[in-house]
């Protein structure tokens, strides 16, 4: 039972540090922002904005940066991560720097990506920014994150299962720590 509890453990841990450069490259995007918006300011016919404000080129390209570097780090690092758990090892894992920088930038691209469909497919629907999607905006970034790195790595249904409950759990504690602290307005 002890050594069942320390795989799902591990695999808990690794799932987490393989998603990491989507993590960081989402919230890089909402520290680093601001400025011109992805969509020019552009509307639909019905004076709609195709993204909004939120989702901006100095994000994507900051975000994008961090995941890269985040990879980069997590390449480094890979030797030693191997070495000491890696029969435990059941999720995809970064095993050296190249191919760190490259799952870095597509799981940093991919989660800004994805938060600019989810914005985008908010505004289709007449959800304002700001607005609760529940589901949308918990996992948009992540789903189009591991779309993009599917191509390159190999993820099986439970990695890809616990990657989302993982998401929705670490969303709710932060923002709920965030609304208790006066940071945001609503606890979603």
């Amino acid at each position: 039972m002890t050594i069942n509890i320390q795989i799902i453990l591990i695999s808990c841990v690794t799932t987490l540090y393989f998603i990491l450069p989507a993590y960081f490259s989402n919230s890089a995007g909402l520290i680093f922002g601001g400025g011109l918006p992805v969509d020019f300011g552009k509307t639909d016919k019905n004076g709609v904005r195709w993204i909004g404000d939120g989702v901006t080129w100095k994000g994507l390209i900051a975000g994008t940066i961090i995941g890269i570097i985040t990879g980069l780090i997590q390449g480094f690092a890979a030797p030693y991560i191997i070495s000491a758990y890696g029969e435990y090892i059941m999720t995809p894992i970064i095993t050296n720097t190249t191919n760190g920088i490259l799952i870095g930038f597509l799981l940093g691209f991919g989660a800004l990506l994805g938060d600019a469909i989810g914005s985008f497919l908010k505004r289709r629907i007449g959800i304002k920014r700001g607005e609760s999607a529940l589901i949308l905006d918990q996992l948009d970034f992540l789903v189009v994150a591991l779309i993009l790195v599917s191509f390159f790595v190999k993820m099986d249904l439970l990695f890809i299962v616990l990657s989302a409950i993982l998401t929705l759990i670490i969303h709710l504690i932060a923002n709920t720590c965030a609304y208790l602290l006066n940071l945001k307005d609503v606890w979603y």
